[in-house]
C-alpha cells in the first residue's frame, strides 16, 4: 500500500484506552452508530482510527476480517477526503472500499455501516469524477439507494442523514430541481429534512453543520450566505473527541479563514 499521509493535528486525547473507549463509545459513534466490536482486534483498530493513524486502522481492520472492515473503510475514507492530496491514489481507495462494501453488504445485509461506507464512498468519488459524470453512470441511485437501506437498518444514523442531505442538494445544484426531482427524486426540502435530523441526532457534530452550510448554498445561493456562516462558526467552535472530529473542526476554520 502507498504510504499515507500522517494525521497532522496528533493528540493525546484522542488516543483511547479500550476502556475509554468503551466508555466513550456512545459519543464518538453517535453519527454512526456502529455497535462496540466484540473481537479485541477491532477494538484496537478504532483505537487506531480515533487516534489518527488511519494507516494503522485501516490495516488492523482488514487483518480482522469482515468484523473489521467497517474501522478500515471508516479510516481509509477519512484519510482520502481529508488527507490524500494525490486525485488519482484517491479515487483509487475510494473504488476499492466501494467494492469491498458491496462484498460485505452480501455477507452482512443487517450491516448498516456496510451500506453507508459504500455511500460515503461512491458519494466523494463522484464528487471526484463530477456530480453529472457519476449520475450518467448510474451511481446517483447507487447511492441514494445504499442511504436508503442504512436508515431503514438504522433510523437514528445521523451521517447517513447528512449524506442524504447532501445527496438531494447536489443533484438540485446540478440539473436542476425540476429534473433533479422528476428524474432522480431529488428534493428541497428532503435536503433540509436531512440535514436538521442530522443535527437533531447528532448535536455534537462539526461536520454535520459544514455539509448543511454547504447545501444550503447549492439550493438557495446567496441569500443562504448569513445562515452558512452561522453554522460555520458553530462548526469551528466545536470541540474536537477524536482525529476525524478534528479535521472536521480545522477545515471549517480555514473556510472561514
Amino acid at each position: 500500500m502507498p504510504k499515507w499521509t500522517a494525521f497532522p493535528y496528533p493528540d493525546k486525547q484522542y488516543v483511547y484506552t479500550e476502556a475509554a473507549l468503551k466508555k466513550q463509545w456512545a459519543r464518538l459513534h453517535r453519527g454512526d452508530c456502529e455497535p462496540f466490536p466484540k473481537d479485541k482486534a477491532v477494538v484496537q483498530a478504532w483505537i487506531a482510527y480515533h487516534a489518527g493513524d488511519f494507516a494503522s486502522a485501516y490495516d488492523a481492520g482488514l487483518a480482522a476480517g469482515p468484523a473489521g472492515y467497517n474501522a478500515a473503510h471508516k479510516a481509509a475514507l477519512i484519510h482520502a477526503n481529508y488527507l490524500e492530496t494525490a486525485e488519482k491514489k484517491k479515487l483509487d481507495l475510494l473504488s476499492e472500499v466501494g467494492a469491498r462494501c458491496e462484498e460485505l453488504q452480501a455477507a452482512d445485509p443487517r450491516n448498516a455501516n456496510a451500506f453507508y461506507l459504500y455511500a460515503y464512498a461512491m458519494g466523494r468519488y463522484s464528487q471526484g469524477i463530477s456530480i453529472t459524470k457519476a449520475l450518467a453512470q448510474g451511481l446517483g441511485g447507487k447511492v441514494r439507494d445504499a442511504l436508503q437501506t442504512t436508515l431503514k437498518l438504522q433510523p437514528k444514523h445521523a451521517d447517513a442523514h447528512i449524506a442524504f442531505g447532501a445527496w438531494h442538494a447536489e443533484i438540485i445544484d446540478k440539473v436542476g430541481s425540476m429534473i433533479g426531482g422528476m428524474t432522480y427524486g431529488a428534493k428541497r426540502d428532503e435536503a433540509i429534512r436531512h440535514y436538521e435530523t442530522a443535527l437533531e441526532l447528532n448535536p455534537d457534530s462539526a461536520i454535520a453543520r459544514t455539509e448543511f452550510a454547504d447545501g444550503l448554498v447549492m439550493l438557495d445561493g446567496k441569500k443562504a450566505l448569513k445562515r452558512a456562516e452561522q453554522l460555520y462558526a458553530e462548526a469551528a467552535a466545536i470541540e474536537p473527541a477524536d482525529a476525524m472530529e478534528r479535521l472536521d473542526v480545522e477545515q471549517a476554520r480555514s473556510e472561514i479563514e
